[in-house]
């Protein structure tokens, strides 16, 4: 079977102010070393590399490449890889947001994963738009590395995939600043009708520290 490698990296630190920021496109702190030499010693050579169109993802993978050779491909950038979209939420703080909410602040994310903030959009729906881009681009990179930066909620949603999870479950997850989940996807056999013989997912880590 071929085996594409997810390398799933969130992005460095935002300094939002303690604010909910979900897509609004705040700048990452890139200026601690220690955060980017370490992991990009763990990357592959000859890869993918995805960014999504927050210029976060886009400045975390700058300064990975600065440590790596020169020569490798351009960005491809997928949208649907983005942050979930808390709507109103947005530019709220966390203190302010969970005092409105109590007692339905979520454990670990701002709300269950079904529910769709005003204006905005539900975990659910991210992990819909992730597991589209993620199918498109198993079966268009084949074979091959991914080196994806992008955010804590995509990652989640990715998890939820890879183990066919409820959303709900995957918010359980810690996916730190810089840290690496690797998923792989195996593809199945080209014409076959056999059950599960459509593909599957491979989980082999999750929220690896980048120092």
């Amino acid at each position: 079977m071929s085996e594409t490698r997810w390398w799933f990296i969130r992005h460095a630190p935002v300094d939002s102010g303690g604010v909910i920021y979900g897509q609004d496109d705040l700048p990452a702190n890139c200026e601690d070393p220690s955060l980017f030499d370490q992991l990009a010693s763990r990357l592959p050579g000859e890869a993918v590399w995805m960014v999504t169109n927050l210029q976060r993802t886009r400045q975390t993978a700058d300064a990975l490449r600065q440590r790596l050779p020169q020569g490798l491909p351009d960005y491809l950038v997928e949208q649907d890889f983005a942050e979930q979209h808390f709507g109103s939420w947005q530019g709220k703080g966390h203190a302010e947001l969970r005092a409105e909410r109590h007692p339905e602040w979520h454990r670990f994310w701002l709300a269950p994963a079904t529910e769709r903030p005003p204006e905005g959009e539900s975990f659910a729906d991210l992990t819909t738009r992730v597991g589209r881009a993620l199918q498109l681009h198993s079966e268009a990179q084949q074979g091959r590395d991914v080196i994806c930066v992008a955010h804590g909620g995509t990652i989640r949603a990715a998890l939820s995939i890879a183990l066919d999870i409820e959303p709900e479950r995957a918010l359980a997850f810690s996916i730190e600043n810089c840290s690496l989940t690797r998923i792989d996807w195996f593809a199945g056999s080209a014409g076959s009708h056999l059950p599960g013989d459509e593909g599957s997912w491979r989980v082999a880590a999750v929220n690896l520290p980048p120092r």
